[in-house]
């Protein structure tokens, strides 16, 4: 885990690129005591531990299904694998035996993928492992705080440019949304935590590779007056996710920045969806 002193930043964004109703906005000073949170997304290796360790069944697992993007279906297997997709994302498909343990559904191993963050897991699942290892999961606030690497209001952990110097720096979409993926960073869908640079706090995957749930309900409406360790509101139907996804392009899903935001019901799952820890610290 990375660790951090107390601390005050400024949270939010009014880059006139964000998703209306985002609610990244205003800018507003918050103050955070002292926490730790993981250098890195939690792999498969990781929560395979978990599960033998616990015997865990997964929301997804219990459910029978979750949801596996469409370029990630095997080809010639549509037809069999597909159960239904979402009438307003038809590239989200319905995949019966999709879990983390088998991504992409029946036939499908995390055997090579040790290293890459677990997906299909729920926010309950999260917090479930979270509570397993002696942490949490991060507020909203504690996660913008690391995920911007000591870089005040900038666009990305490293700068305002996506790829300086034409450099990938994180694991999001290149081509054409949602058909054409030329996988120019070198991967087409997760890749392993560490595959690039970390941050200026020593965070890796901050970025893009997968979304990451944190403790908050979702809401929207903030205001620019100082905070100190928010939480979010007090009750919700949605939880908030931070850090964007392998699938996210500016075309779609322009949210791969520390101060996007986007939120989830906490038993949904999919192939794009993860989370990291962390604990306070006294």
């Amino acid at each position: 885990m990375v660790a951090f002193p107390a601390v005050t930043f400024l949270m939010g964004t009014d880059y006139a690129g964000a998703n209306p109703g985002d609610g990244e906005g205003p800018v507003r000073p918050v103050a955070l005591s002292p926490f730790a949170i993981d250098a890195c997304p939690v792999t498969n290796a990781d929560f395979a531990r978990f599960v033998r360790a616990t015997g865990y069944v997964t929301t997804s697992e219990h459910y029978g299904n979750s949801f596996v993007f469409q370029g990630q279906i095997p080809a010639g297997r549509y037809d069999e694998l597909v159960r239904d997709t979402l009438a307003a994302a038809p590239w989200w498909c319905l995949v019966d035996g999709a879990s983390w343990r088998a991504p992409e559904g029946p036939g499908s191993s995390i055997d090579a993928r040790m290293a890459h963050p677990v997906v299909h897991v729920s926010w309950h699942d999260a917090m479930a492992y979270a509570a397993w290892s002696g942490g949490a999961l991060p507020t909203e606030a504690q996660w913008e705080y690391a995920a911007r690497g000591g870089l005040e209001q900038k666009l990305y952990p490293w700068g305002d440019e996506l790829t300086p110097g034409g450099q990938f720096l994180c694991n999001v979409w290149q081509g054409r949304f949602p058909d054409l993926n030329t996988a120019d960073d070198g991967y087409a869908a997760t890749s392993p935590v560490d595959a690039f640079p970390p941050n200026g706090h020593g965070l890796y995957a901050a970025t893009g590779n997968t979304w990451e749930w944190c403790l908050d309900f979702w809401g929207v409406g903030f205001s620019a007056a100082p905070a100190s360790d928010p939480q979010g509101p007090a009750d919700g139907a949605a939880r908030v996710m931070k850090g964007g996804s392998f699938l996210c392009h500016a075309s779609y899903c322009n949210r791969y920045r520390p101060a996007a935001r986007t939120r989830n019901t906490p038993d949904s799952a999919a192939s794009n969806i993860g989370f990291r820890c962390a604990r306070p610290l006294r």
